[in-house]
């Protein structure tokens, strides 16, 4: 390692270690092939794509790639000019206008990779497309990566679909849950509409820059094709629009694992593929098998007539993507509701609310001990808080971002009144808060201070109120439990019918 750095010097160990995947100080052909193609200009064809043995008469699908850039003004160091910001270090979220393809013809057969296992499946019953391999005791994927490895087996239609907006996509995030999600949403007797969700991610700069990582909250979407992945029927794939902020970046400011790096949220307008049509064949038979041309003699494209698709079997769209929302977050077998929402809920049930406060939205990361991130792969999944939280509480999350939108609308007082009870109380990165239906705060903790009692020993913690229980092994869920019963033995006088 020294002589590499003396050789090679900072930046240049830190190029050679982005490319030195197993870490063994040597770059083997693979390891090198992205700065080959580089220098070249020449990308050799996949081994994946070897593989496959493409069918003459087969089916392609034409999709088209709709994307709006990220807006700028929604990062919050927009606030203040995007002082001490290098203008290199966002070259390449701000050179990103276009899709990098606009439009791809793919086969059909290439989205066999959504149809379920052969196991038969209800509606609803998710499965894993590609397997998520991280959790909270392997840790997390190198930031210091500018070239994604070459995709395998399901992961290929995965890539060339999110290659079209940019050409270096990740399908493995570097945090957990990684991989894709899928469910079928309804069936009949040829077809399947699957539902499926992506976490994805896309690296945006290129050496000599240092890598600036685009993480949107989640890739969801569907596909309905014929249960022998011949034809595709329609076909959708797009990041959601519907909260204020729905993209974490985060940016190395250094040549080093441990520079230090920059992390911000804001909001992507439109990321989004759409077939734009049915699958068709590239060739066509008469009735004596010989080959027509797919167009007539004027050059349109023969018009083809599809059957209607009867469905026997079908769920909502809202109900599947809640279906894969939990299979990736286990903590969201608890339903976690709007802000105001769950204060009106609250009031018609006369509970309290369990209220999770974050500088950013929980499905992207925070490089912090204390992020949402940590909380939910541990004690937000154990079954001791998921049955007390469903049982006497209502929970929800927001983002301090909109929760300050919330606070400065004067449209409607009571709302803001609540937005303000919570930001007193808010502390960075994530503030659990437990308060009564009219918005008091009867109880909080700050998660960086959880997180440091519960790796104390039992015997060095201090507070009562956050002392150990010997009921549970794990000190995370006890100490949890603990905050939780504590509000509630707090709100008594206030919930006396």
């Amino acid at each position: 390692q020294e002589l590499a750095l003396k050789s090679l010097g900072n930046e240049g160990l830190f190029l050679f270690s982005s490319l030195d995947t197993n870490k063994d100080l040597y770059l083997s052909p693979e390891e090198f092939k992205p700065i080959a193609e580089k220098l070249t200009g020449v990308a050799p064809v996949s081994e994946s794509e070897e593989e496959e043995t493409p069918d003459p008469d087969g089916e392609t699908l034409a999709v088209v790639a709709k994307f709006q850039p990220l807006v700028m003004e929604t990062m919050t160091k927009s606030k203040d000019g995007f002082l001490g910001i290098s203008h290199v270090a966002l070259s390449g979220l701000r050179n990103w206008t276009a899709p990098a393809a606009p439009m791809s013809v793919l086969p059909a057969r290439q989205f066999k990779a959504f149809l379920p296992p052969k196991n038969n499946l209800d509606l609803g019953d998710p499965w894993w497309i590609i397997p998520s391999e991280l959790n909270i005791f392997t840790g997390y994927l190198s930031n210091n990566r500018f070239y994604p490895p070459p995709p395998k087996g399901k992961e290929v239609i995965i890539h060339k679909l999110l290659s079209m907006f940019h050409p270096r996509p990740f399908v493995k995030t570097r945090f957990a849950p990684q991989g894709a999600v899928a469910c079928i949403q309804a069936s009949s007797s040829f077809y399947y509409t699957i539902a499926f969700r992506i976490h994805a991610e896309f690296q945006l700069n290129e050496p000599p820059n240092f890598p600036f990582w685009f993480s949107p909250g989640q890739f969801t979407g569907y596909i309905v094709l014929s249960k022998d992945s011949s034809h595709v029927r329609d076909f959708r794939l797009f990041v959601p629009n519907n909260r204020s902020l729905n993209v974490d970046m985060e940016w190395l400011y250094g040549a080093s694992e441990s520079s230090n790096m920059e992390v911000d949220i804001g909001y992507l307008p439109q990321m989004e593929l759409e077939s734009t049509g049915p699958s068709v064949p590239t060739v066509i038979h008469d009735e004596n098998g010989n080959v027509l041309d797919s167009r007539d003699p004027s050059g349109e494209p023969i018009q083809f007539v599809f059957e209607e698709i009867t469905w026997q079997q079908e769920i909502p769209w809202q109900e599947a993507a809640h279906r894969l929302e939990v299979a990736m977050y286990p903590f969201k077998k608890v339903s976690y509701l709007p802000f105001t929402e769950a204060f009106e809920r609250a009031q018609a049930e006369k509970k309290l609310v369990h209220s999770i406060l974050l500088w950013a939205k929980p499905p992207v990361p925070l490089p912090v001990p204390g992020s949402g991130r940590t909380l939910r792969e541990t004690v937000l999944e154990s079954s001791p808080i998921l049955a007390l939280l469903n049982e006497s509480f209502i929970s929800s999350w927001s983002l301090v971002k909109e929760l300050e939108e919330l606070q400065s609308n004067g449209e409607n007082e009571f709302y803001s009144k609540l937005a303000k009870l919570h930001l007193e109380k808010y502390n960075f990165p994530v503030e659990m808060i437990i308060c009564l239906p009219n918005g008091t705060v009867i109880h909080h903790i700050n998660a960086n201070y959880f997180l440091d009692i519960t790796s104390m020993k039992p015997e060095d913690v201090e507070s009562s109120i956050f002392s150990f229980s010997t009921n549970f092994e794990d000190p995370s869920t006890a100490t949890y439990l603990q905050f939780l019963k504590e509000g509630l033995q707090r709100a008594k006088p206030y919930l006396q019918p």
